[in-house]
């Protein structure tokens, strides 16, 4: 029986050496992924209800336990050198790409213009003169002030929105997207006026979504290890009270992100 595959052989691989700890036997097909297969059919129930915990946490201590005690140099899988570009572009759709670029050239077009200019054509409407300049509601977060935003930013929105438009799709990225763009920059605005830019607002949003996603519907893939979300919670806290940074867009992105997430798993959780 066809069980699930994976893009990455040592994940694959984890998960075999894991079952074989649990007594049970799986094999790896190779064809345009990494396919587990199961012989003994009577296993289904026990195999699924694993699989639904490694996509949860693949990372975790056991399943590296696992491939050393159970593991075997004869597995016949090949691991091909891939450039960094070609790591990126696997794990990231077109929506993902698409923003990473947008927000790197605006950034680099930032450094050529100043960050004044940058804002004057791209930040939050200032008055009613500007409500119909539609980029603007959305534009705000492709500014990036700093190389260390940028690079925050961008990794987490490659790591979880990645996640998301490959298991769930672009449609669904866009949504979390559009809507967490459009309400934090609409709070952030009542409280700190319109000089504001920056993803990291939809990366929150993720996070609280990724998070969420994966405890309620684990089958999904989606998932945010409980400790980073701690450290989500702390960094939150900590920006309340230290740096003042962007906190009602944070705040009001993370809520926004944990809703989406309960709507769109009220019905698998009531099954």
């Amino acid at each position: 029986m066809r069980i699930t595959q994976f893009n990455n052989p040592r994940m694959a691989q984890a998960f075999v050496d894991y079952m074989a700890t649990r007594g049970v036997t799986l094999r790896i097909e190779r064809e345009s992924h990494f396919v587990i297969m199961l012989d003994d059919e009577s296993k289904l129930e026990m195999v699924e209800n694993e699989l639904a915990q490694f996509v949860r946490d693949p990372n975790h201590p056991r399943y590296q336990a696992a491939s050393w005690h159970s593991g075997s140099t004869e597995s016949g899988l090949r691991y091909e050198r891939t450039h960094i570009w070609s790591s990126i572009r696997e794990r990231a759709g077109p929506l993902t790409m698409t923003m990473m670029i947008a927000c790197i050239a605006v950034f680099i077009l930032m450094q050529i213009v100043g960050d004044d200019v940058a804002l004057d054509w791209l930040a939050w409407p200032a008055d009613s003169s500007q409500y119909f300049q539609v980029w603007r509601w959305f534009s705000h977060i492709l500014l990036q002030f700093s190389w260390l935003a940028i690079v925050f930013n961008l990794m987490w929105w490659w790591y979880l929105g990645g996640a998301v438009e490959k298991r769930l799709g672009s449609g669904k990225l866009f949504v979390i997207l559009v809507v967490s763009a459009l309400l934090s920059g609409w709070m952030q605005a009542k409280f700190s006026g319109v000089l504001f830019g920056g993803l990291s607002s939809v990366t929150v949003a993720l996070m609280g979504y990724c998070w969420l996603r994966g405890e309620r519907d684990p089958e999904s893939g989606i998932y945010l290890q409980r400790s980073l979300m701690g450290f989500v919670i702390v960094w939150l806290a900590l920006s309340q009270f230290v740096t003042h940074i962007a906190n009602a867009a944070h705040i009001t992105a993370l809520l926004l992100g944990l809703a989406m997430a309960f709507v769109d798993t009220r019905k698998i959780t009531r099954r």
